[in-house]
């Protein structure tokens, strides 16, 4: 089983750094695997609580190596909710990097714990007749502090569901759940551990360094 880890999320930020300097880049230190995954952005300033900058993954298994590159870059510059990262970001940014494992049917809406299962819904909108589909990895029903119907709820109008939400709607929801392994990793210590491992600190096109 492969878990999410340092070398991962050094990845990650090596691919943003290297799009903002027009370079490759350098490759990565962990070994090839097929997994679902994500990467997720988040920006923090001056001490306050980082806000998210953008989240986006497979929930399909594909090569984690081009996986991660990729997402590392459709995450921080292609996620519709935000604006994209500018390079000058980068220095206050932290990186999670998610391996989504574990994927089973759940017996009703209710059938899992928050904090340790991610969600995937899928419903028919019985206003428009269309499928619909979220996913919420597990660890963000825990962060903003919701109950387990609160977190179904919120996955409805996240997957463009408007109307009323009803006991009967919710309990004809089809609905998988997994877990995951995640690390996360601040721009500070990436650039400590590439200083250490490679002898210069990164340098951005665009940012400041950061004392």
């Amino acid at each position: 089983m492969v878990s999410a880890n340092r070398e991962m999320a050094v990845y990650c930020f090596d691919t943003l750094v290297a799009h903002y300097n027009s370079e490759q880049a350098p490759p990565p230190s962990f070994e090839e695997g097929q997994h679902p995954l994500f990467v997720t952005w988040k920006k923090a300033v001056n001490g306050a609580e980082p806000r998210l900058r953008g989240c986006i993954g497979t929930l399909e298994a594909r090569c984690i190596i081009n996986g991660f590159r990729d997402y590392a870059l459709t995450s921080a510059l292609r996620d519709r909710r935000f604006p994209p990262i500018q390079a000058k970001e980068l220095p206050y940014l932290e990186c999670t990097v998610s391996i989504l494992t574990d994927y089973e049917p759940a017996a009703n809406y209710l059938d899992w714990e928050v904090g340790k299962h991610g969600l995937i819904i899928e419903f028919t909108d019985p206003d428009y007749n269309t499928r619909r589909s979220a996913t919420y990895l597990p660890e963000v029903a825990a962060h903003e502090g919701w109950t387990k119907t609160e977190t179904i709820d919120s996955l409805m109008r996240k997957a463009g569901y408007n109307g009323s939400i009803s006991e009967s709607l919710r309990n004809r929801l089809r609905i998988r759940r997994y877990q995951s392994s995640l690390y996360t990793m601040q721009y500070r210590d990436y650039a400590s551990h590439v200083k250490t491992t490679r002898g210069t600190a990164p340098t951005i096109n665009g940012a400041k360094p950061i004392d």
